[in-house]
């Protein structure tokens, strides 16, 4: 059958086909020009909402089937057999180990006492303590300490107990002044620079390890030094004490450094407790360290601002 339609382009297409024409020309524009931002995340706004099936127009009503229904089978009233669950005894908790208490010190390492001077006084008497006694618990006393607890079946810590202070005690008497204070042999003189030959000099000697305080070409007394590392070395040259601090505490390294004479910036002649206890196992950070503390308080007292400080090798 022809359509009659005048212009409409419809042709002889009935009324719904048109309408759903229009609907489905409608949808594919929205969809052409919809560019808003997605949203990925978990809430899933940018996916389209499930539809449900539109029902389909053959659909027809099911007709009754000829055949019988199906049997349902009765439900099984028989349970399966359940394993019995069985508790394991609980273990028996292993007893706590505790760490065995810490013995107290009756002399405290990295102390100075007149106490500490006895210890290495009498150390000294047995010959595991070589130095002068400094009053200072350092590393050598304390592995002369180890040294006598091994000697005689005791703890070996380098830690003086009440154990290690009584047997050491029993082995040894009282020291005396002479063997608490004694008097060190006078130290020969490096040989000498020529600098040092005139005036008020404090003459260094890194080959000897000395300083030596000349006056006019004459020495007047000589001690141990040692100097820094190959990191933080000593300046060799001839230089004048630029000032002098009885009491000073390094404000770079925050150490004491007793009887100060500076020199070279911030090197100096100072006495060092750290050179008393370890010698030469350790090294400065650039001063020049003495180990004798009557020696150099002696001569503290004695350079005035302004002498030479000669450090050569």
């Amino acid at each position: 059958m022809t359509g009659t339609g005048t212009g409409t382009g419809t042709g002889s297409r009935p009324p719904l086909a048109v309408a759903v024409a229009v609907v489905t020309a409608a949808l594919s524009t929205a969809v052409l020009v919809g560019c808003g931002p997605q949203d990925t995340g978990a809430s899933g706004k940018d996916k389209p909402p499930a539809t449900s099936a539109a029902p389909s127009p053959t659909a027809t009503t099911a007709q009754p089937s000829s055949q019988p229904p199906a049997t349902t089978a009765p439900p099984t009233t028989s349970a399966a057999p359940t394993t019995p669950t069985t508790t394991a005894p609980p273990s028996p908790t292993a007893p706590a180990t505790t760490a065995p208490p810490v013995v107290p010190a009756v002399i405290a390492t990295g102390s100075t006492s007149a106490k500490v001077r006895e210890l290495q006084a009498r150390l000294a008497q047995l010959h595991l303590f070589s130095q002068s006694p400094t009053g200072y618990y350092g590393a050598v006393t304390q592995h002369s300490v180890s040294d006598f607890q091994e000697r005689h079946g005791l703890a070996i810590t380098g830690r003086v107990t009440q154990d290690t202070w009584t047997k050491l005690r029993s082995l040894t008497h009282t020291p005396t002044h002479k063997e608490l204070y004694p008097v060190a042999a006078p130290k020969p003189a490096g040989k000498l620079d020529p600098r040092c030959m005139t005036g008020r000099a404090m003459c260094v000697s890194k080959t000897a390890r000395t300083l030596s305080w000349v006056v006019d070409g004459k020495v007047k007394a000589t001690m141990d030094v040692r100097f820094g590392s190959q990191y933080t070395p000593t300046r060799e040259g001839l230089f004048h004490v630029t000032f002098k601090s009885r009491d000073h505490v390094s404000t770079l390294y925050n150490t004491a450094m007793p009887y100060a004479m500076f020199f070279s910036g911030g090197q100096a002649v100072h006495y060092s407790s750290d050179f008393a206890a370890r010698g030469y196992a350790g090294a400065s950070h650039g001063c020049v360290n003495v180990r004798d503390k009557a020696a150099v308080a002696a001569l503290f007292d004695q350079v005035k601002v302004g002498d030479k400080v000669v450090v050569y090798w």
